[in-house]
């Protein structure tokens, strides 16, 4: 799992606890009786760092935050807590799923869908004899994958050579897919800087396969 969204899971985990901790009773003047009452700034507050930390890992798209957000909404025969009570279900059912593991593999079938197409056009613009602009999509790609494997393990962004050195360190892959990284990043630099001598088409196609198969490896 992804330190840093496990942390912060947690951290809103607590702030929730502490906010039911927070309610208190008093009276509504549309019924007899009292009923539980929490301070609406207190749950605003919550439900903004909640909806920031489900479209970072889920997605703008996804279900969990459209989830939320309609719990957000305020019915017309809401009474006392229950919007906030509908918040937190949906809060604790993403939460469960993603100590499963299972937001994660959400989001890496998304990625892998979005990389298929990037690749899918580097394809394309390779056999339109775009041999540089087809590598350097590539690259983006390979990139892109790169640092997102060092989000979920903790690792500082910093240069390509950098981050595949450090998650070969961290056993994310072996030695022989780090040689293969620093090949593919070296054809990725020679397009980007217009050094159309140093790579052939044949290359970047060995490089576009290459990436694919990285990609199977990593988000399956």
């Amino acid at each position: 799992m992804t330190a840093q969204f496990e942390k912060r899971f947690a951290e809103l985990d607590k702030q929730l606890i502490q906010l039911l901790n927070a309610t208190t009773m008093r009276g509504d003047p549309r019924r007899e009786g009292q009923t539980e009452y929490l301070a609406p700034d207190l749950i605003l507050n919550w439900s903004v760092k909640v909806k920031a930390l489900l479209e970072r890992v889920c997605g703008k798209e996804s279900s969990y935050l459209q989830r939320f957000t309609e719990a957000d909404e305020k019915q017309m025969f809401d009474v006392g807590v229950a919007r906030f009570e509908r918040m937190r279900a949906v809060f604790l059912a993403a939460k469960e799923d993603f100590e499963g593991g299972y937001l994660n593999s959400l989001r890496n079938l998304v990625q892998a869908d979005v990389f298929t197409s990037e690749l899918e056009q580097a394809g394309q613009l390779l056999d339109a004899g775009y041999i540089s602009a087809a590598a350097v999509i590539a690259g983006v790609v390979l990139e892109t994958t790169i640092r997102n494997l060092c989000t979920d393990r903790g690792i500082a962004h910093g240069s390509l050579d950098r981050m595949n050195a450090d998650l070969t360190k961290a056993s994310a892959y072996n030695s022989i897919q780090q040689k293969r990284i620093t090949a593919m990043a070296g054809i990725r630099n020679s397009a980007a800087h217009g050094k159309t001598d140093e790579f052939t088409s044949g290359d970047v196609k060995g490089m576009i396969d290459d990436v694919e198969r990285f990609l199977a490896t990593i988000l399956h």
